[in-house]
This record gives structure tokens, C-alpha cells and sequence, in this order.
């Protein structure tokens, strides 16, 4: 949760902080750090994107022709971290997690999320943006004049 007296983060600084946090995890847990962390979040949803997300493991069962069961690994490796994912979530946004949807491709090393959030998260808006949205639409023009 965010405190009062600081002024809430960007939409950004909460995508990269969730990223490294995600990255983290995973090094922690699993031994495996994704090479890449997307997060976006879009009002009420987060999504999220791992590359080279797919573990030493899996990929020795996959490549041994046990896709099956590679697949069945990484689902169970996924339903056991999601706790542990929700509640970082939570806690770098603030706001509770209602559901976490996931989905991974062995081909291409990719898992990807779609989490709904209770509410929208409190953001601050980059202080470009924030003048740009207190212009009105003359201001504006007067402006590109």
C-alpha cells in the first residue's frame, strides 16, 4: 500500500518494479530467471509477459519428446507459484488480485498472464501528461500553432 504522505508512482515505475519482483521470484523459486519481464497495466488488468520463461527441465522433457509432460510440469510449477505471484502483485499495487489467468508455450519459451485486479491501481501521471491533460482542447491548438 502507498503512503499517504508520498505521491503514488507512475504507471511505469509500477510495470518495472512488478517486472524485476516477477524475475526475482522466479530466480528464487525455480532457479530460472525469465530473460525478459513485460508487465502493462490496463485498469482493472495486468498483463504479463515472460520470455524464455521455460525451465532447464522442461526443456530437457520437451526436447526428449515428453512435451506432455513438460507441459504437465510447468502447469503444476505455475499453479504453485501463483500464491506467491498474487500476493506480490497485491503488494506492489495495492490493490487485491480476484483472478490470475496463465498460459505457456514450450515452442516459443513464452508464458503469458492476464490478472484481474479489484480495482484499478492509484497512479500518478508522468508530469508531461498531467499538463497535457489540464489544457483544454483551445490550449491545445493555440499550441500547435
Amino acid at each position: 500500500m502507498q503512503s499517504s504522505q508520498s505521491p503514488d508512482p507512475t504507471r511505469g515505475q509500477l510495470e518495472r518494479t512488478l517486472s524485476q519482483r516477477i524475475q526475482a521470484l522466479y530466480r528464487t523459486q525455480l532457479g530460472h530467471r525469465p530473460d525478459k519481464v513485460t508487465c502493462n497495466i490496463l485498469g482493472e488488468k495486468l498483463m504479463i509477459v515472460l520470455e524464455e520463461a521455460i525451465t532447464q527441465a522442461e526443456q530437457l522433457l520437451s526436447s526428449a519428446g515428453r512435451e506432455d509432460l513438460a507441459e504437465q510440469v510447468h502447469f503444476d510449477l505455475d499453479k504453485a507459484l501463483q500464491p506467491q505471484l498474487a500476493e506480490l502483485i497485491e503488494e506492489v499495487l495495492g490493490v487485491s488480485v480476484t483472478d490470475l489467468l496463465s498460459d505457456a508455450k514450450l515452442e516459443t519459451g513464452r508464458t503469458g498472464m492476464i490478472v484481474i485486479l479489484e480495482a484499478e491501481p492509484q497512479v500518478r501521471e508522468p508530469s508531461a501528461k498531467a499538463k497535457l491533460r489540464k489544457q483544454t482542447p483551445y490550449d491545445l491548438d493555440a499550441a500547435e500553432a
